[in-house]
């Protein structure tokens, strides 16, 4: 991907480098590159953002041409006024008071270049400000009463940079973009790039393992992308990327969903896209959505305070209780009677105003149909835990180390047609991203027990039967994406 950055011709002070094109505002504008279009990352250092100004209409136009501008008009509307102290996610408030705790004045102001700050010891808290705030120099305004909040935040033109800074930043950019260029050896074959978020630290829990990570690597390569992993410390980078494959476990209310809207918004192919995210992490939305399409459930209530004293004398027990944003067995448990239902309930309804109430079904596994671009790709018998009612059985001790039961794979033409169809029929209410159908199969009738949006994809499981070809599958669809993406932002 080639890139640009736009400056003022009397900000020669940055420098120059190693394959990148320096252009300044008003070329850009007015002789568009049309050969490189959609392959493009253009690094706005315009002398202002301001509303109709020479730096909007760069972004503005750049985003209009299919090119990545960094910031985008988002990102500069975002940083105009107060939205962006809104913006900040939770664990970012925390790490700013930890950061700041320190000092004693009542404002303090951090200034972010590339990432980067002078001082070592803001080097975490500015990275992951740039994550959240994407553009190339931005300065943040704190201030403390109880505590440190950030109060203002904006982006800066190189003109704003103090003289004594500038050496620093022209440093600061000379790394950046030789981040980009030397994170991964790329083929001359290679058509596209892919960012593969995943988490090391998830261990067990992770949706793809190391093996199998390598594995969508390697099939990448073999389709023309230049696939690389990168981490939550990294997604300063997302522009880089022509594609997101997210292998970490998702939530809306986690980096996951805010990079996968960032990705998208820039027109990234995304998997798994912000949408599929939003339905799928919410089990009230899943269990309204099943039933109005008819899809085959186990019956399905939606508790709340006002109904709950009535259905616990109601329902047909043993029940299932879920939190409406359970994953991985967590935050689903089986109330035996109405006590327990009850204090279960207590429990749920600290965190939601509503919980998933559903008739228990015992099995000895859970059909997983793993479904794609509207087709079934793997089918599995996810078998139930050692003495456990649930495919994973969390330690209070070691919940990063749950014991799962065993799995079998099997074509998907061997698999129950009557599995397969009811899995891609309840697939197809969400999207047409990569899902994982879990489906229960009870005297010869299957039911839906929830849509995944962010399937595993373990060596030795999932790709047991297709082995490299499922992978090879998944990259095929990413690709005809990007190519279909490239053809509407000509």
């Amino acid at each position: 991907m080639k890139t640009i950055l736009v400056a003022e011709s009397g900000d020669d002070w940055i420098g120059e480098f190693d394959d990148i094109t320096i252009v300044d505002p008003r070329d850009y504008l007015a002789f568009p590159d049309t050969k490189t279009r959609g392959r493009t990352r253009v690094y706005n250092l315009s002398r202002s953002y301001a509303y109709q100004s020479m730096g909007y209409y760069v972004s503005l136009l750049a985003e209009a041409r299919g090119e990545r501008p960094i910031p985008d008009v988002t990102t500069i509307q975002d940083l105009s006024g107060s939205t962006a102290v809104r913006l900040l996610p939770q664990h970012l408030e925390e790490l700013i008071r930890s950061s700041l705790k320190g000092l004693t004045g009542e404002e303090f102001v951090l200034s972010v270049y590339f990432g980067e700050n002078l001082a070592k010891k803001y080097d975490r808290l500015s990275r992951e400000l740039y994550n959240v705030f994407q553009a190339p120099l931005l300065r943040f305004t704190f201030s403390r009463r109880s505590q440190w909040r950030l109060r203002h935040a904006t982006a800066i033109s190189l003109s704003a940079v103090p003289q004594n800074h500038r050496p620093f930043v022209s440093e600061a950019a000379k790394r950046h973009f030789a981040r980009g260029r030397s994170s991964r050896p790329k083929r001359k074959s290679m058509r596209y790039d892919m960012a593969i978020l995943h988490n090391p630290a998830e261990g067990d829990l992770a949706p793809s393992d190391e093996s199998a990570l390598k594995k969508i690597v390697r099939a990448a390569a073999a389709e023309g992308i230049n696939a690389e992993l990168i981490t939550r410390n990294e997604s300063g980078r997302l522009l880089e990327f022509d594609a997101l494959f997210i292998r970490e476990t998702t939530a809306v209310s986690h980096h996951t969903y805010r990079l996968a809207r960032r990705g998208q918004a820039a027109g990234m192919v995304v998997i798994d896209d912000p949408l599929s995210i939003l339905r799928c992490s919410n089990k009230v939305y899943l269990a309204e959505l099943l039933t109005r399409a008819k899809v085959p459930t186990p019956e399905t209530t939606i508790v709340h305070r006002r109904n709950a004293d009535e259905l616990a004398t109601q329902i047909t027990y043993p029940c299932v209780l879920k939190r409406p944003d359970s994953a991985f067995s967590q935050g689903v448990v089986k109330a035996n009677d109405s006590d327990e239902f009850l204090a279960r309930l207590a429990e749920f309804f600290e965190d939601s105003e509503l919980v998933i109430a559903q008739r228990y079904m015992r099995t000895d596994f859970d059909w997983r149909i793993g479904v794609m671009d509207g087709r079934a790709l793997f089918a599995c018998k996810y078998h139930m835990a050692r003495g456990h009612w649930q495919i994973a059985k969390h330690d209070a001790n070691s919940p990063a180390k749950p014991q799962f039961g065993k799995c079998d794979t099997f074509p998907v033409e061997t698999a129950p047609r009557k599995a397969v169809a009811t899995a891609v029929k309840a697939a197809n209410l969400i999207g047409n991203g990569l899902y994982g159908v879990d489906v229960k199969e009870v005297d010869g009738q299957f039911y839906v027990i929830e849509v995944n949006d962010n399937p595993n994809l373990d060596s030795g499981v999932e790709d047991a039967v297709l082995r490299e070809e499922l992978y090879r599958r998944i990259m095929e669809s990413f690709v005809r994406r990007i190519e279909a993406s490239r053809q509407t932002s000509v």
